[in-house]
């Protein structure tokens, strides 16, 4: 920092400051430098937004343990996973390209095949996905409904049953459908609308081989044999939905968005550590696949990605789908947070619990 022939290695700051007396509190004002400017964001340089002491501490030693999701501050690009940001629909610009369903009817002359999917003289037409549709773990948390006559938010989130999450047949409602191009596979998406104030700021899914619009982008993983892109795509959506990286995700949402420059600056355990760290019989990464995938597989759409990982029986046919329990859930997402705060060196109690504390507080 400096200006004219002034230099200062460090600064103080404080955020979110609601009365000049939270200036005198350590526990409110901390400080920071360039150096640590290149820890937490090698590629953008910018300031994290820290709301105390603490969080800056945690921080630290987060990233003086492991390496962001991609390091391009050398200026080549270093990737602890091989991914790849992908927004595939523009919901503007390749809008010529999206059918409602009465289009589909009236204008393709399409008919119904099952499981949201259309046919026509062209093709088959798959849903259209947007990130209001999608929840941590669950790619059909809402379905789209159309409130006519409302031009900026036409389309609204319509929460599906309890009956309905609990068939695995059901398939939320999109407003779009696009032409499967051949192209498309299960994929590891973003819901890119947040805020920090929200309960969770980063919100990922798998989803099925459909369309996306660029409110739910895509983090590829560029890998070509079906079970290890399956295992990484397992992995990183619960490295995504954990709590710790939540955590961090706080310190550089600065709109309200999920934006890439946001994700490849986050902490992430590279594949190793999840082949190298064993509890009990198990590693990190066969503890951390087993419980995602029960809970994304509990609708047959997510078929495929049950088949890469291998869920299939005595006779080499796959397993159903799991019964949608929330019970069972909350542990599992209990257990994957317990997995994460271990490779993550956090292990204090009273940090765990201060991380949860900032995720219920906002």
């Amino acid at each position: 920092f400096s200006g004219g022939e002034r230099h200062f290695p460090e600064c103080r700051f404080a955020t979110f400051v609601r009365d000049m007396d939270e200036l005198n509190d350590p526990a409110k004002v901390f400080t920071m430098g360039l150096d640590h400017f290149r820890l937490v964001n090698p590629n953008s340089m910018t300031a994290p937004v820290y709301k105390a002491s603490r969080d800056r501490q945690i921080a630290t030693a987060l990233y003086e343990r492991l390496p962001v999701l991609v390091n391009r501050s050398d200026g080549i690009e270093v990737k602890t996973w091989p991914v790849k940001y992908v927004r595939m629909y523009d919901m503007a610009n390749d809008s010529n390209q999206f059918r409602t369903v009465e289009e589909l009817q009236e204008k393709e002359g399409a008919w119904p095949e099952g499981g949201g999917r259309w046919r026509s003289g062209a093709g088959v037409w798959v849903p259209l996905f947007e990130g209001k549709m999608v929840q941590a773990f669950d790619h059909r948390a809402s379905g789209i409904t159309t409130v006519a006559g409302n031009l900026y938010r036409s389309g609204q989130a319509a929460a599906i049953s309890d009956e309905q999450r609990h068939d695995p047949d059901h398939v939320a409602a999109s407003r779009y459908y696009v032409l499967d191009k051949g192209h498309l596979n299960i994929e590891l998406a973003i819901k890119d609308v947040t805020s920090t104030t929200n309960s969770r700021s980063l919100i990922a899914c798998l989803i099925p081989p459909v369309g996306a619009g660029h409110t739910l982008p895509l983090l590829r993983l560029e890998i070509s044999d079906a079970l290890e892109r399956a295992k990484a795509q397992a992995i990183l959506a619960a490295t995504l939905n954990s709590t710790v990286v939540d955590f961090v995700a706080r310190t550089k949402i600065l709109s309200n968005h999920a934006s890439w420059y946001v994700l490849e600056q986050l902490p992430v355990a590279p594949p190793e550590l999840f082949q190298n760290t064993v509890f009990g019989k198990r590693t990190a990464a066969e503890i951390v696949c087993s419980a995602v995938l029960e809970l994304t597989y509990t609708c047959r759409d997510m078929a495929p990605f049950a088949a890469d990982l291998g869920h299939l029986d005595e006779r080499g046919e796959l397993l159903p789908p799991f019964v949608w329990d929330d019970a069972r859930r909350q542990m599992l997402r209990a257990k994957l947070d317990a997995v994460f705060f271990h490779l993550y060196g956090i292990t204090d109690r009273d940090d765990i619990r201060y991380i949860y504390s900032t995720a219920l507080h906002g």
